[in-house]
């Protein structure tokens, strides 16, 4: 009789695995929405069974990450613009409330090495969005944020806003590419937001959240815009005489 427990474990950690590295090549735009695979496809692809493959696919289902296409297999989600509005939306909301509700209740449960992890989140973050290297920016503004919410010590909070930010990260990356050069447009408040929050002040931890979703709202629907417009134009060009 096997150990019980040892079988899952593996399999999880093996689900896990193949569903965090989708997940990066989703982040990276190497899965482009709307592209299309199979369980077989991506099993082969890493040289596993299926069955972690289709437990790892479900999982970035309910992650809202991939649509199932019934007897096709899988599609990365296609996120529209709408769709990025309502996410920054939500996460505003949510986490002006959990900086407003639980500030104080972090000062007092807030050990050195989480501050420290997060100041240097901060600091990675902040030398990325400055250098425009978006690849190195993604990956240190998701540990940035889910370590800084992760100080109020809900983790249902910090699950569902890490969902939110992995979508509007897959929803933009595709605009921010196309942009030559990043430098001097990207949100580099994280080092002042880390220090708002140490120091216990709710309201200029709510500024400091709201200047990052307003920047990162207008500064991706201007890009949407910038699109549109020369799609637009395309079109006009082809349907002229």
């Amino acid at each position: 009789m096997p150990v019980p427990g040892a079988s899952p474990v593996k399999r999880n950690t093996l689900r896990q695995q193949i569903a965090d590295a989708l997940c990066d090549e989703v982040l990276a735009g190497r899965l482009p929405a709307g592209r299309q695979f199979t369980v077989k496809e991506i099993a082969q692809q890493y040289g596993v069974s299926a069955t972690p493959v289709r437990e790892a696919l479900l999982d970035l289902c309910s992650q809202g990450l991939l649509d199932v296409e019934e007897h096709r297999g899988f599609k990365v989600h296609d996120f529209t613009i709408d769709d990025f509005r309502h996410m920054v939306d939500a996460r505003t909301m949510v986490v002006e409330g959990v900086f407003r509700h639980y500030v104080e209740q972090t000062l007092k449960t807030m050990t050195p090495q989480a501050l420290a992890s997060v100041r240097r989140r901060a600091e990675e973050a902040e030398r990325a969005a400055r250098s425009g290297d978006l690849d190195i920016l993604i990956g240190y503004d998701l540990r940035f944020w889910r370590e800084i919410c992760g100080l109020v010590g809900n983790p249902y909070v910090s699950d569902f806003l890490q969902r939110l930010r992995v979508q509007t990260w897959v929803f933009t990356v595709p605009y921010l590419r196309r942009v030559p050069d990043l430098r001097g447009q990207l949100w580099t408040g994280h080092s002042e937001l880390t220090a708002a929050v140490t120091r216990g002040d709710p309201h200029d931890s709510e500024r400091l959240i709201g200047a990052y979703n307003a920047h990162f709202r207008a500064l991706i629907e201007r890009l949407v815009e910038q699109e549109e417009s020369r799609a637009r134009n395309r079109t006009s060009e082809v349907n002229s005489p």
